[in-house]
């Protein structure tokens, strides 16, 4: 007698930034963990419609990922309320330099959240490979999860960073990272 396997599906949530549009398409960038594994992936916007994506392509080591929708499948009205992000400077980030986290806290929709820059050029471990570590923007504004993949924005409304984590533990608080936006544009 073998146990019964089933198969379960799982739905997972995260954030993403429009970065650019095509003739043809709506370019949105996340992180690599928020589109990995998935069968599908669908872009939810701020007006609460959802959308068919492709992922379009993805750095793993960045945990980087821009994911696509046909501008023929997007409502007239979801494109007025919509726009292409205004890309800023993370080289010009200074400490203490205010910033707003702006995503979809564990699933729930939009969550804006602000804090400061703790530090411009945090390295951190990136997997339980030591030898692995990435350069990122700490900042004690409120990352949670579904956060990751979302804006990371300086108070002129222009995108500096992708947020992608938060350490967890039970003596820390204020500690999220984004990925600083002059390593992402590549």
């Amino acid at each position: 007698y073998a146990p019964q396997q089933q198969e379960q599906e799982v739905e997972g949530s995260g954030s993403g930034i429009i970065i650019g549009k095509t003739k043809s398409e709506l370019l949105i960038a996340t992180n690599y963990h928020v589109v990995s594994g998935a069968d599908t992936v669908s872009v939810t916007c701020i007006d609460g419609e959802t959308y068919e994506a492709t992922v379009n392509g993805y750095d793993e080591d960045k945990d980087l990922a821009v994911v696509s929708v046909a501008l023929s499948d997007i409502s007239d009205d979801t494109m007025d309320q919509i726009a292409v992000a205004t890309v800023g400077s993370s080289d010009d980030l200074t400490v203490g330099e205010p910033v707003i986290a702006i995503g979809n806290a564990l699933g729930y929709g939009q969550s804006v959240t602000t804090g400061i820059v703790s530090a411009t050029n945090r390295s951190v471990s990136t997997s339980s490979d030591t030898d692995k570590s990435q350069s990122y923007i700490q900042t004690d504004a409120a990352i949670n999860p579904g956060n990751s993949g979302g804006a990371l924005l300086n108070m002129s409304g222009e995108l500096i960073g992708i947020n992608s984590a938060k350490l967890s533990d039970t003596d820390v608080e204020g500690m999220g990272y984004a990925i600083a936006i002059s390593d992402v544009k590549d």
